[in-house]
């Protein structure tokens, strides 16, 4: 009798989930929009400037000292922060102030000389104020750097900057006599040097292009400008191409005995014989040839024919040979011969400290080697005698 009610019961759980899928669902909450980020409110310039000052002060503790640089992160970010003080600021004396000392310490130099302009438009320069020493810093390196490329008129204009700044400032009165010399204002260039050596007493390179300068009339501003070039190229170590500018002026003036005589004491310390020989001959052959340039001479013409650094090696040891030194004496003329076998010359005074130490059979062999190399040597031919008899 209970049966029937099967089918019921089935229906209705068949039914339910139908049933249930049928019921509607929530939407999803809508999440808000994030809020817009306030815009940071804009920088005074009192504030800027003081960012400045804090960055430039965190830059000095972060980096080497002496090492400041525009490329550092701290030092453009100090620098930018000085830009806007003065952009916000024009007329503030304090920010133009800021921003050309930023652009000198980082050594900037275009933007410390346009600063310093602007600063000077507000507060007129008082040469010799710490202001216009920093400034003339800017005129003196901006000058050197014209210098360098070649542009003598711009250069000299710069350094002449400079010294209107900062009187005292000895390289620039220093660089504007050499561009005086080179320029063949020699009257100016004698007062600059002249200047120079009041702020710089005793300095040897200041009185040696002063008497340069005195004498430089007598051998023209194309020779000049060469040696004056020449010596800057020695004093940054391109020791090549400082000879090639002694020679240049040498030849311009052949009358020019520095000239001469810088290019052979150059050619020498490079080891080139040849060069030395030409440039001692030339100053030999002058009115006023020193026993110094003779000298050098037959050493430079002695290393054409065995090697300049044997030769230079043998007077080495035989000045120890008249000083005493007998035992550093024959340790030389024993690297003489090794550095030149067929230095006959070597051979022969190695065997006289040989001899005179009564080594006799060492003073054999060497005065036989110089025998060997020079037959006409008599008294090496006698002393072999004397060495080979133990006498």
């Amino acid at each position: 009798m209970s049966r029937p009610l099967l089918p019921l019961l089935t229906a209705a759980l068949l039914g339910g989930p139908a049933l249930a899928q049928t019921v509607p669902t929530q939407p999803a909450p809508v999440q808000p929009a994030p809020a817009q980020a306030a815009p940071a409110p804009a920088l005074s310039a009192e504030q800027a400037a003081a960012q400045a000052r804090t960055l430039a002060e965190e830059a000095r503790r972060s980096y080497p000292p002496g090492s400041a640089s525009i490329d550092q992160v701290l030092w453009k970010r100090a620098a930018a922060a000085a830009e806007e003080a003065a952009r916000l600021a024009p007329t503030n004396a304090g920010a133009l102030r800021l921003r050309a000392q930023i652009y000198t310490e980082v050594g900037f130099w275009r933007q410390a000389e346009l600063a310093w302009n602007a600063y000077f438009q507000v507060a007129p320069a008082q040469p010799g104020s710490a202001e216009a020493r920093q400034a003339a810093a800017a005129q003196y390196n901006l000058g050197y750097a014209a210098y360098t490329r070649n542009q003598p008129g711009e250069a000299a204009r710069l350094f002449a900057a400079c010294l209107e700044l900062d009187a005292g400032n000895v390289d620039c009165a220093t660089w504007a006599a050499r561009t005086a010399l080179e320029a063949g204002n020699y009257p100016q260039a004698q007062t600059l040097y002249a200047r120079a050596l009041a702020l710089r007493p005793g300095d040897r390179t200041l009185g040696y292009f002063q008497t340069l300068a005195q004498k430089a009339g007598r051998y023209g501003p194309a020779a000049t400008r060469a040696f004056s070039r020449a010596y800057a190229e020695l004093d940054a170590g391109r020791k090549a191409q400082a000879l090639a500018g002694f020679q240049e002026a040498a030849r311009a003036a052949p009358n020019f005995a520095e000239a001469w005589r810088e290019a052979g004491r150059l050619a020498l310390d490079l080891g080139n014989a040849p060069a030395a020989r030409a440039a001692y001959q030339g100053a030999a052959a002058l009115p006023g040839a020193t026993a110094s340039d003779r000298y050098n001479l037959a050493l430079a013409q002695e290393g054409e024919q065995y090697g300049l650094k044997a030769v230079q090696t043998f007077r080495s040891a035989y000045a120890r040979y008249t000083a005493g030194d007998r035992a550093g004496a024959e340790a030389g003329f024993l690297d003489a011969t090794r550095l030149n076998p067929d230095y006959a010359k070597a051979w022969a005074w190695l065997g006289r400290v040989r001899y005179e130490a009564k080594n006799f059979a060492g003073a054999a062999e060497a005065y036989g080697r110089a025998v060997q190399l020079d037959p006409a040597d008599k008294s090496s031919a006698y002393f072999l005698r004397l060495a080979a008899q133990g006498k």
